[in-house]
């Protein structure tokens, strides 16, 4: 078996790992799940990197093609430190999680309850909510008495100066100020 292979099976298994543990309840299981993820992420740059070669530095090699490509190693670093803060804020989240609760697991809200089962029958019901007089009203605002916004200028108020520099080649202001 291929070393690529045996990398391409663990990151496969990682990742399943990963995503089945991020989909419970517990926010310790979504902690490790992300963090499962995370080392997934690092050993698919690790076999997209290709054959390891050479330090990636100027006069190191002969030729460009002995060297290892730099960016899957400066995206392993980044995804390490990306990795590494979300986990720190999962762990200050557990952390606050158990301080209130007790415990680690996310319940449903009475809220979001209602919503789930009031999105259900609303579904059925929403193409009977538009009526005829509905379709005839418009969204373009065209004329100037049913826009909604109205755009105003320096020159429209006397006492107002604008003193804004500008890159006009008269000189600062319109009026050459």
């Amino acid at each position: 078996m291929n070393v690529s292979l045996v990398l391409i099976v663990i990151m496969g298994a990682l990742f399943a790992a990963g995503v089945y543990a991020m989909l419970e309840r517990s926010l310790t299981r979504v902690l490790i799940g992300f963090l499962l993820l995370g080392n997934a992420a690092n050993l698919f740059l690790l076999v997209v990197m290709g054959r390891p070669g050479v330090a990636p530095f100027f006069g190191s090699a002969d030729s460009p093609e002995e060297m290892s490509d730099p960016l899957p190693q400066a995206l392993t670093l980044t995804a390490i430190v990306i990795t590494f803060a979300v986990s720190a804020f999962l762990l200050a989240l557990i952390y606050r999680s158990w301080q209130l609760g007790q415990a680690d697991t996310v319940h449903d809200d009475e809220a979001d309850l209602a919503i789930r089962v009031r999105a259900a029958e609303d579904e059925d019901t929403m193409g009977d909510e538009i009526s005829d007089t509905d379709d005839d009203a418009t969204t373009d605002f065209v004329g100037l008495d049913t826009a909604p916004i109205t755009v105003l200028h320096s020159r429209d108020f006397d006492a107002l100066r604008d003193d804004a520099p500008t890159d006009s080649p008269t000189g600062p202001g319109e009026d050459g100020r």
